[in-house]
């Protein structure tokens, strides 16, 4: 039997790994100022005319599903609801399809601000789920690291989507000592009540120049240890590519049972099993979140460059993908992009 990716540039590198997950950032900008992301005066946004148009969006997924052997597609930002074209991208994209001849899986990363406005017409358009940040419950706390008093809307945006059958949702929570450590549990039970799959995300230096202190991070071992003693933790099997690491949660008197997730990479990096592909939102490739260089694909697209070319420029980009992210070497800086600038 023929294997139908035989004809399909697959976006692999030096160590055997291959990108079938692309995350595509679709804007810079952002309505909050979340602290680990950004400074509270934000930043400078990209000019309209660097970002790309809807067309050259639509174009660069196209290329990937159909040439480079992507089935995973990612909406990010910056915050990705103030795409004003946000619904036709995502019709678009659902009408691509792979080698196999299978729809791409299509979910959306958000703060949830607007989500209430416009889930029904996203889940129309195609989109499959939502991972939505949820950083507190308390409303001051969160209004604390947003800089911004939205909380209110975040869980309108939360019952729209799942109203609409964007399910599973997943709600994206940064840890930081000091901070926001009371609410490890309080948003395991809200998520568990709710059939909601809680991540916890260790904290990265992907703020605020200079901003990130290692000290300030609550590792994985210890929001285990904060989940432990009040829930049944038994590690999920079959985390393939996954950058969570799971764990089923068994049902108590007062609780389902239920998933959470932990996405430690600074603590366990899970570099050997990165199957991701990045875009910008002004069309750069970046074969790693904290990779120092990236590649241009805006200007050849522009100058009327091929889908062929388009692809080849992409999979060298992958060539050079670093063996892991180096967080802990002596040497590591960095990248000069922000979260917001890179897409999560």
């Amino acid at each position: 039997m023929t294997d139908v990716r035989a004809h399909v540039r697959l976006l692999g590198d030096a160590y055997g790994r291959v990108a079938r997950d692309l995350r595509m950032s679709l804007t810079d900008r952002c309505n909050l100022r979340c602290s680990y992301c950004m400074p509270p005066e934000g930043l400078a946004w990209l000019p309209t005319d660097e970002t790309l148009s809807d067309a050259e969006v639509v174009r660069l997924l196209r290329v990937a599903v159909e040439l480079l052997g992507v089935d995973t597609i990612r909406f990010t930002g910056g915050e990705p609801l103030l795409r004003r074209g946000l619904e036709s991208i995502v019709a678009a994209a659902s009408e691509l399809r792979t080698p196999e001849g299978e729809a791409p899986e299509l979910s959306l990363t958000t703060n949830g601000i607007g989500l209430d406005k416009r889930a029904d017409a996203l889940a129309a358009a195609g989109l499959r789920r939502v991972n939505v940040s949820l950083d507190s419950l308390d409303r001051d706390r969160y209004a604390a690291i947003a800089r911004r008093d939205r909380l209110p809307d975040v869980m309108a945006g939360l019952v729209a989507a799942e109203a609409a059958g964007l399910q599973p949702i997943k709600i994206n929570a940064v840890a930081m000592r000091g901070v926001n450590e009371a609410d490890i549990v309080p948003l395991a039970e809200f998520c568990l009540e709710r059939g909601h799959r809680l991540r916890f995300i260790e904290h990265m230096p992907l703020g605020p120049e200079h901003a990130w202190d290692r000290t300030t991070m609550v590792p994985a071992a210890e929001i285990l240890s904060a989940l432990g003693a009040r829930f049944t933790l038994t590690p999920a099997e079959g985390r393939g590519a996954a950058p969570a690491e799971e764990w089923l949660v068994a049902a108590s008197d007062d609780l389902p049972a239920g998933r959470i997730g932990v996405i430690a990479s600074v603590t366990r990096p899970f570099c050997a099993a990165c199957d991701r592909t990045r875009v910008t939102a002004d069309g750069q490739i970046r074969n790693c979140l904290f990779a120092r260089s990236e590649t241009d694909l805006r200007t050849p697209l522009r100058a009327g460059a091929s889908d062929e070319e388009l692809a080849a420029i992409w999979q060298g980009a992958h060539l050079t993908k670093a063996a892991g992210h180096g967080i802990d070497r002596p040497g590591f800086t960095q990248p000069q992009r922000g979260m917001s600038a890179i897409g999560g």
